[in-house]
């Protein structure tokens, strides 16, 4: 599956529960490098050595496909985690 087809299932599966939306984006923007605009392709893209780095923590391998559902559960569990901070 190509990255482009990943990205489309990632958000496919995020727009479905509003619930997470806010998280989404919250989590997006952690993962987007502060001058995403100075670099090519002038797109907010998370970095990739530390895409590769959570590819390899959660799958084992760099060169692993990000799984949609496991995006869900991982926003599940920021959700979660963020608001017990809050609470804290």
């Amino acid at each position: 599956m190509s990255q482009q087809r990943v990205m489309f299932a990632v958000l496919g599966a995020v727009i479905r529960r509003p619930s997470l939306w806010a998280t989404a984006l919250l989590e997006a923007r952690r993962f987007v490098p502060d001058d995403w605009l100075r670099r090519r392709p002038f797109l907010p893209l998370p970095d990739p050595e530390m895409l590769r780095f959570r590819l390899s923590t959660q799958y084992g391998d760099p060169e692993s496909r990000v799984v949609a559902s496991d995006v869900v559960v991982w926003l599940h569990w920021c959700k979660a985690e963020n608001q017990r901070r809050r609470r804290g």
